[in-house]
C-alpha cells in the first residue's frame, strides 16, 4: 500500500512538473512577445521606456528558470533523488514568493503605471517626426486601425514641435478620417490641409488603449494563477515524495 502511494505521488509529481515546464515555456514566450512585438502599443512602451524592456527580460528569465526547475523536478521524481527534490521545493518556494511580491507591487502601482503610460505616449507625440522609428510607426498603426487621434484627443497633436512651428495647417496622417472628403492617403508622417477644419478623427486613443489592458489582464492573471497552483501542488507532492524516500539510492541514476 505504501509503495502504491509513493508510485501515485511520483507520477502525479511527474505530471505537475510537465505542466510546470509548459507554463514556464508560456511565460518565456509571453516575455519574447513583449520584447519582439511590433504591431501593438507595447512596441511604443518598449522603445520609450526601459521598464518594459527589463520586465520582458525578467519574464523570459523566470520562464526559462521555471522550465529548468520543471526538468529537475521530473528527474528527481522519476529517480527518487532526495537532494534534487529538496532543491526543487526550495526553488519553487522562492519563485512563488517572487511572483506574489511582483503581483502585489503591480496591483498597488497600477495608477502610477497608467500615468507613466500617458506621459510616455504624449511625449512621443510631442517629439514625433515621422522618421523610421518603430514607436512612431506603431502609434500610426494604432491611430489608423482604432480610428482615433492623439492620446486624450486630437488636441494633443497641437503640442507636436513640428506642427507648432509650422506656418501651415498640419496633422498626423494616420489621424485621417477616410469618411471625410480630402486627397491625403499617406499612413505615416505629417500631412497638410488648406484650412483649420482638419479631416481627422475627434476621439482620443486613450479609451481604446486602456481597454486593451483590462482585456489582457485576464489572460496574464490566468497564466500566473495557473503557474502558482501548479507550483503549490508541486511543492506538496515533492515533500510527500521526499519524506517517503527512506534512503538515498543513487544506483537508480542512469549511468552514461
Amino acid at each position: 500500500m505504501g509503495k502504491g502511494c509513493i508510485s501515485v505521488t511520483k507520477y502525479f509529481l511527474f505530471l505537475f512538473n510537465l505542466l510546470f515546464f509548459i507554463f514556464g515555456a508560456v511565460i518565456a514566450g509571453f516575455g519574447l512577445w513583449v520584447l519582439l512585438d511590433k504591431q501593438s502599443f507595447v512596441a511604443v512602451l518598449h522603445e520609450s521606456s526601459h521598464t518594459v524592456t527589463v520586465a520582458s527580460y525578467i519574464l523570459i528569465g523566470v520562464g526559462s528558470f521555471s522550465m529548468a526547475m520543471g526538468f529537475f523536478g521530473l528527474f528527481g521524481a522519476i529517480y527518487e533523488i532526495r537532494c534534487l527534490l529538496v532543491l526543487y521545493f526550495t526553488c519553487l518556494l522562492l519563485i512563488l514568493i517572487a511572483q506574489v511580491t511582483a503581483g502585489v507591487l503591480i496591483y498597488f502601482q497600477r495608477d502610477r503605471l497608467k500615468h507613466e503610460l500617458s506621459n510616455i505616449i504624449q511625449d512621443m507625440i510631442i517629439n514625433y517626426t515621422g522618421h523610421n522609428r518603430t514607436a512612431e510607426h506603431t502609434w500610426d498603426y494604432i491611430q489608423r486601425t482604432m480610428k482615433c487621434c492623439g492620446w486624450t484627443g486630437p488636441g494633443n497633436w497641437s503640442e507636436n514641435l513640428l506642427i507648432k512651428n509650422s506656418t501651415r495647417f498640419s496633422y498626423s496622417c494616420s489621424c485621417r478620417n477616410d469618411s471625410l472628403p480630402g486627397t491625403e492617403v499617406r499612413e505615416v508622417g505629417l500631412c497638410e490641409h488648406p484650412s483649420k477644419d482638419l479631416p481627422i478623427y475627434d476621439m482620443g486613443c486613450s479609451k481604446f488603449v486602456e481597454k486593451w489592458l483590462p482585456e489582457n489582464y485576464g489572460i496574464i492573471l490566468g497564466i500566473f494563477v495557473g503557474v502558482a497552483v501548479v507550483e503549490l501542488l508541486g511543492m506538496i507532492l515533492s515533500m510527500c515524495l521526499c519524506k517517503s524516500i527512506v534512503q538515498e539510492d543513487y544506483s537508480k541514476v542512469p549511468k552514461y
